[in-house]
């Protein structure tokens, strides 16, 4: 253990060994702990964000990671709420999934256990450390994360209180651990011996970055780049509304609706009422030819744009086809949402898109873990792999086999002696919740 990382996922890993253990009530009153910790030291928090945000001001941070970085009043608020929220839910830990009779006196049961130690680096939002300690603690699994220099001190204050808070508890010390500098970014990556997963937010180029390096597997999703398809049995006032909300309601995060399609037989109608909402919403406009011409606007450069601002792509298709080809051609596989009064043509949508998220007339802003009432989420997934949309509680467990027997041999099957029975049950496991 050469560095302070190793040190880490060393300590992290042998927490998380002591983690498996917990109780779900012990895991509960810690949570309880954190949320009441972190009310109690709201001015230390928010005295440490303003310093972050006026210190990334003056060196020139973007707009959206600004936004992203603020962390007080309601977004405070919202966080130490989810962790109470979250207290209440059901234990991911302990539940069997599966459970098969081999033979008399021969018990199979397939249980959910944490993955072990899960490796977070993410950019600006403070409010995502909060989530993932807590998703991490209720789910069993120690955490190393790395967070942005621009959120530098928010992060460690919240790390302090949630790691003293946690240890009030006696939560094994060494869950959670924070790294603070570009070179531990490498470091933890070399890390396979001790970290199961990586979990990564932040642009496209940071995310492909992290999955050439390193041998863990990787969770995450690249960017958001998230559809609205107005077809032409739309009603116009619930597109404008479903548009203007995902647009609008804060746009500087990866559900945000980035690009938006209209069939042509409802363009004469839908174009002028977006216009007018845009107008009104400062929204600047991009679209294809017949948009422009329409609209008088600029002409989009690149379909596959991530905005995170106040800005979107508009095109005009000549049917549900031309939406959805777009969509899987140039979407990035996160939330893609349909405004029709047409049942089927919503099926058609809701199959064919191949995203992790496919709504029917409603924003694409409800694809979130809180929303889904999942309590939290450590981000949003577009793999196909383990856990996809966004990531909860049951995107951080995975499962074994537990094969309970009383001097039972497999000599005694291959010889014919005895014959399997494989009746399956719904018995849950002795050992487990």
């Amino acid at each position: 253990m050469d560095t302070t990382v190793d040190k880490a996922a060393f300590g992290a890993r042998r927490a998380s060994y002591s983690m498996r253990a917990l109780s779900s009530e012990a895991k509960n009153k810690a949570l309880i702990r954190i949320a009441e910790a972190l009310e109690m030291n709201r001015d230390i928090i928010e005295e440490a964000n303003i310093t972050d945000i006026e210190r990334s001001k003056i060196e020139g941070l973007a707009y959206p990671l600004l936004k992203r970085l603020e962390f007080s009043g309601v977004k405070l608020d919202a966080a130490i709420k989810g962790i109470r929220e979250m207290a209440e839910l059901p234990d991911p830990v302990g539940s069997t999934t599966y459970q098969c009779d081999l033979d008399e006196g021969l018990e199979l049961y397939r249980v959910t256990c944490p993955l072990g130690v899960i490796g977070v680096i993410f950019e600006s939002r403070p409010d995502a450390l909060v989530q993932i300690s807590a998703l991490c603690l209720k789910s069993s699994n120690a955490v190393i994360l790395k967070g942005g220099s621009e959120a530098d001190n928010t992060n460690k204050v919240l790390t302090g209180i949630i790691s003293d808070a946690a240890c009030e508890m006696d939560i094994p010390n060494g869950w959670i651990t924070l790294l603070r500098t570009r070179s531990d970014v490498g470091e933890l990556l070399k890390q396979d011996r001790n970290v199961d997963l990586i979990i990564p937010r932040g642009s496209n180029d940071f995310v492909s970055m992290i999955m050439k390096n390193t041998n863990i597997p990787v969770l995450g999703h690249a960017d958001g780049v998230c559809h609205v398809y107005i077809d032409k049995y739309a009603d116009p006032e619930i597109a404008v509304r479903v548009v203007i909300d995902g647009k609008t309601q804060y746009p500087a995060v990866c559900n945000a609706v980035e690009t938006v399609l209209v069939h042509k037989d409802a363009a004469s109608l839908v174009l002028p009422l977006l216009d007018k909402a845009f107008n009104e919403n400062n929204v600047q406009v991009y679209g294809c030819e017949k948009t422009a011409e329409k609209l008088g606007c600029q002409l989009v450069s690149d379909w596959h744009t991530e905005y995170l601002d106040l800005k979107v792509s508009l095109k005009i298709v000549g049917s549900i086809d031309d939406a959805t080809d777009h969509i899987n051609t140039y979407g990035s596989g996160h939330t893609e949402s349909i405004v029709t009064n047409d049942r089927r043509s919503a099926e058609f949508f809701m199959s064919v898109v191949d995203s992790g998220n496919v709504f029917w007339n409603c924003s694409t802003r409800f694809s979130d873990g809180y929303r889904y009432g999942f309590g939290a989420e450590v981000g949003v997934s577009t793999s196909k792999v383990h856990a996809r949309g966004p990531v909860g509680l049951d995107g951080l467990v995975t499962y074994k086999y537990k094969l309970f027997g009383n001097g039972n041999i497999v000599g005694d099957y291959s010889s014919g002696k005895k014959d399997f029975d494989h009746i399956k049950g719904n018995k849950a496991c002795p050992f487990d919740r």
